[in-house]
């Protein structure tokens, strides 16, 4: 299969025919449940290859191969009858959850529940199964299509209106996923998980690297959880997580991590070694998911409270990794509380500044990558200094896009200047992208991270969003002076006899 985007897109023409499928989002969540079903059936004939008493969790004549395989059967009526009258009801509520087979089976309810069939027409339905059985999952070269895929599957989701916040660039991934370095014995999550991405970069690590045995790989495979609170993208990193060889993915659940427990009730059992995550941002929870949290940390704004839960969540000497916008940097009020108890809790050894357009064409934002390691209690506060890196574009270019999208091998400058942790990173040097700041000098901005590269004369920008950031910065400087003012007269007038 060589041509995805083409693939996907005359599916994509077939359902528009169909008066049942309302939008792009309802297309794509057709095409979605419909993937899995292909994928999951492939899986199953692999395993069925290893394994002698293989069971499916599935009724035999719900599987693929037996109600969509053959191009000549089921259609019209009859098709559309079968998946409304027998597949979906099953996959909902009908499998069986106890046993041997439970936690497959719980899987792919888990799947399901939220799924739904939106076509009428058993014929077109027809036509877009037999594309689909195009593919073989169980071909390497097929295989690693799906991650073409549901890239592409994002790129439409686009024009939803629904998409940019769960997809992170591969080369971000990578990078992140290569510097933090998850040992095998290492758990691994990532709180709002989306599609997989950053999941699926560690597995790849680590068994690239450190899996030698069959209990290396049961040992990968128990160390790596999601959790997702939307049901597409959840969908979709289920779906990778089977094509990247967990095949009972129940690590990855479909919850809201914000809001399904009390701050104060994560205790040390919920604890983890590594993070790695890009949290929603320009967000908005609902009305009481901050009471979850402490009233210092209170807001309704989705990256900080992911940002708050991720310090929670580390255990002692846990690393993370997390992308965010330049907003958290230079942010006051609740940002300032929350800078402070980073830095205090934690060592932030590495801010990352992304040049423009890396998220592209999901939000021109300006975005960071955040490195920080958990200390001891006895340790904090924990942070002498942190070092910046502005990572430059490659040499002649001025911009990413779709068709010039970031590649991880632009990294290599940050790779080799990196240096240890277990020394310090004592090797690190001062270059015309790297700067040193120490915590006093960050205390007296008043935890303002946003620290532009010393190396760089003062640059007058022009663009749009970066003014808007700016003058929403000038506008809570100018609140605070008028708060403050406000105090004072009242203290005056107070005090006057």
């Amino acid at each position: 299969m060589s041509n995805v985007s083409g693939i996907i897109k005359s599916i994509q023409d077939i359902m528009r025919k169909d008066v049942g499928v309302d939008g792009d989002a309802q297309r794509i969540s057709q095409l979605v449940w419909m993937f899995f079903l292909k994928i999951y059936d492939d899986r199953e004939a692999e395993i069925e290859l290893l394994e002698d008493n293989y069971k499916s969790p599935l009724p035999e004549y719900l599987r693929w191969r037996n109600w969509a395989a053959d191009a000549e059967g089921r259609t019209g009526d009859e098709l559309s009858d079968f998946v409304n009258l027998h597949l979906f009801p099953t996959l909902k509520t009908g499998l069986t959850l106890s046993g041997e087979h439970g936690k497959r089976a719980l899987v792919i309810r888990n799947v399901f529940e939220d799924a739904y069939n939106y076509m009428k027409s058993g014929t077109l339905m027809r036509q877009v199964i037999n594309k689909i059985c195009e593919i073989n999952f169980n071909n390497t070269t097929d295989r690693h299509t799906f991650g073409s895929i549901y890239e592409q599957i994002l790129k439409d989701l686009q024009s939803a209106g629904n998409a940019g916040e769960f997809y992170t660039p591969r080369a971000v991934t990578k990078f992140i996923v290569d510097r933090v370095d998850p040992q095998l014995d290492e758990s691994v999550l990532d709180p709002a998980c989306g599609t997989g991405g950053f999941l699926a970069c560690a597995i790849d690590h680590k068994r690239s690297r450190y899996v030698k045995s069959a209990d290396d790989e049961a040992q990968l495979v128990a160390s790596i959880h999601g959790v997702e609170k939307k049901a597409l993208p959840h969908l979709l990193c289920t779906t990778n997580m089977i094509l990247h060889g967990i095949d009972t993915p129940t690590q990855i659940e479909h919850d809201n991590m914000l809001s399904r427990r009390a701050y104060r009730d994560y205790g040390e059992a919920d604890r983890v070694n590594v993070i790695i995550t890009n949290p929603p941002f320009g967000g908005m929870e609902e009305d009481g998911v901050e009471n979850q949290f402490p009233a210092h940390l209170r807001t309704r704004e989705t990256a900080d409270l992911f940002m708050a839960l991720v310090v929670k969540l580390l255990k002692s000497h846990g690393r993370a990794a997390v992308v965010l916008p330049d907003g958290f940097l230079f942010g006051e009020g609740m940002k300032t509380r929350l800078k402070e108890m980073l830095l205090e809790q934690c060592y932030l050894h590495t801010i990352v500044r992304l040049p423009k357009g890396v998220f592209n064409p999901y939000t021109g934002i300006n975005t960071n990558i955040l490195f920080f390691t958990k200390k001891p209690e006895s340790e904090w506060p924990a942070t002498p200094h942190v070092w910046f890196y502005e990572h430059p574009y490659p040499e002649g270019v001025t911009s990413y896009n779709k068709t010039r999208p970031m590649q991880f091998e632009e990294f290599a400058s940050e790779c080799v200047w990196w240096g240890s942790e277990a020394n310090g990173f004592a090797s690190r040097e001062e270059t015309p992208q790297a700067w040193q700041v120490s915590i006093d000098e960050i205390k007296a901005r008043n935890y303002n991270l946003d620290i532009k590269n010393p190396h760089v004369g003062e640059q007058i920008s022009h663009d749009p969003e970066q003014l808007l950031a700016q003058f929403q910065s000038q506008q809570q400087q100018i609140q605070t002076l008028r708060d403050q003012l406000k105090a004072i007269l009242s203290s005056a007038l107070a005090a006057k006899p």
